[in-house]
């Protein structure tokens, strides 16, 4: 309620210190990209009350959610995997909304389903108690072991999240408070100086179980062999947490979320390619597109930083050392209308590599695609029966390949392909090329055009380094005010959870700086 003075005099000083030093200072606050992290980004600061206006290149939101159409069949074209859904509905929530009128989800009973040369075969269940034992029993390994290892990796994320996940890295005020405190204590207990790999050969005998648990580096883009032994968390957040599939697929994470932006008044300009960050004297005046000028107090950036730098602020000099981080892995995909089913698959399915550290050293050290590679296939028609015409299945099948480092990607993909097919022929004891009906291939240079990720990459920055997450963009500008980032490139880092945790964190840093 507004107080107003006999005196006009009064009243109109009394309007200033509510605007100047007050109780509530609005912005108008522009967005660049409707990616999962600009569109929570967009809610939350909307939420505080400010006009907010995303700016994107392409004709939809969702950045890497997005879905392909192919001759009947429908595949979700970017992230398959949907963990710790309530970072999304919580958005819903922010406005007393029921998620259920935007966004629905089902619960998946497994995990994934693991397979090795040998035969061996692992359906892993998506709860920690049935997954120790069926594991126990798949791999002869001590049901002790597995359970240890699993509660060890819930310690681990119930110590760091509060530093590592949920706050900014790079402000003093993230170390002055109790959770942090006990976050620092526990360092010398989350394998900061040890390998994912060496904590799980130190945690299991079996080789296999081994394997399946060093995949868990590839979730953020990384190399087991490399990547900080604190990452056995991961497991948890899959596990503890479960995992989900949306219905309608994996686009409607982003489609639910855009529909509520709209309805809450955030504005969008599709198909507007933001050319330039506008600034003066060390502070934002608004972005600059194709039709204009447009001015804004505050501009939160989705886009891959290395890109962002590059194109969208050359006249400041970037943060050199952050840039120079080695980028996460990439990957080819192939989108193969089937029209067959194949009842020993699920949702998610992996086919090991014989060799898994020698696939790692090829991907970073040697920026090649090993020749016997990890597969993963993805099969949503599983769980969305339109997904694919009837008796017939989609298949969503990925390697992980280096980023773009100017390879000859056509005479890669004919090779990979090639080694694919066969690995899926002896592994699953099938001949898939008689059923593959349609095709689209997706590689790191499509990637890198289409999204705008630097050299392709799925992350942004590898964590193959214990200092990764304190090298990792930070979520605030320290050249220009005004000037925030969010999203896989930056702090915390890539995947769908930690995407929507870098929306939050800028939204509370901005509404720290007195916008709220």
């Amino acid at each position: 309620m507004k107080i107003c003075f006999k005196n006009t005099k009064y009243t109109e000083i009394y309007d200033l210190l509510v605007v100047n030093l007050s109780f509530k200072k609005m912005a108008r606050v522009i967005v660049i990209g409707a990616g999962i992290a600009g569109l929570a980004a967009a809610l939350r600061v909307r939420k505080l009350g400010h006009e907010v206006t995303v700016f994107e290149a392409s004709d939809t939101a969702g950045g890497k959610i997005k879905s392909l159409s192919l001759n009947g069949y429908r595949f979700d074209k970017g992230p398959s995997l949907f963990t710790m859904p309530h970072l999304v509905t919580e958005l819903f929530e922010l406005y007393n909304e029921k998620p259920a009128t935007y966004f629905n989800y089902a619960k998946q009973t497994t995990a994934c389903n693991y397979f090795w040369e040998d035969g061996i075969h692992f359906s892993a269940p998506a709860n920690v108690v049935d997954f120790a034992k069926i594991a126990s029993n798949v791999f002869n390994e001590p049901y002790t072991n597995i359970e240890n290892y699993l509660n060890n990796s819930k310690l681990k994320y119930d110590a760091t999240a509060p530093l590592f996940l949920e706050k900014s890295l790079h402000k003093a005020s993230t170390y002055l408070n109790k959770k942090t405190l006990n976050a620092l204590l526990a360092l010398p207990k989350l394998h900061i100086n040890k390998t994912l790999n060496d904590v799980n050969k130190a945690s299991f005998k079996n080789k296999k179980l081994i394997q399946l648990f060093n995949r868990y580096a590839t979730y953020n883009g990384s190399s087991p062999y490399q990547t900080p032994g604190i990452m056995s968390m991961i497991p948890h957040l899959e596990l503890f947490y479960g995992t989900y599939f949306p219905k309608g697929g994996m686009k409607n994470i982003a489609l639910s979320l855009y529909k509520l932006a709209v309805d809450k008044g955030v504005k969008f300009k599709f198909k507007t390619k933001v050319e330039k960050v506008l600034h003066h004297n060390k502070k934002i005046k608004g972005v600059k597109t194709k039709v204009g000028e447009h001015i804004a107090d505050l501009v939160i950036s989705n886009a891959d930083v290395f890109t962002f730098y590059q194109k969208l602020l050359k006249d400041v000099e970037p943060p050199k050392r952050t840039l120079k981080q080695e980028v996460s892995s990439s990957a080819i995909i192939f989108y193969w209308g089937i029209n067959k089913k194949f009842p020993k698959l699920d949702l998610h399915n992996i086919l090991f590599s014989e060799n898994y550290q020698a696939e790692f050293e090829t991907l970073f050290n040697k920026k090649q695609v090993f020749k016997d590679p990890t597969i993963y296939i993805n099969i949503s028609s599983n769980v969305q029966i339109d997904d694919a015409p009837k008796g017939c299945e989609n298949w969503f099948v990925m390697v992980n390949t280096p980023g773009n480092f100017n390879q000859n990607w056509e005479n890669i993909i004919k090779e990979i392909k090639k080694n694919v097919l066969q690995k899926i022929n002896r592994m699953l004891g099938v001949n898939i090329e008689k059923h593959i009906v349609c095709e689209h291939i997706l590689d790191p240079v499509k990637i890198e055009q289409q999204t705008g990720s630097s050299r392709g990459a799925l992350y942004g920055a590898s964590s193959n380094s214990k200092y990764a997450a304190f090298l990792r963009h930070t979520n605030f500008s320290r050249k220009l005010k005004g000037l925030y980032f969010c999203g896989g490139s930056v702090h915390p880092g890539g995947g769908i959870p930690l995407c929507l945790w870098s929306a939050k964190i800028t939204a509370n840093l901005i509404e720290k700086e007195g916008y709220a």
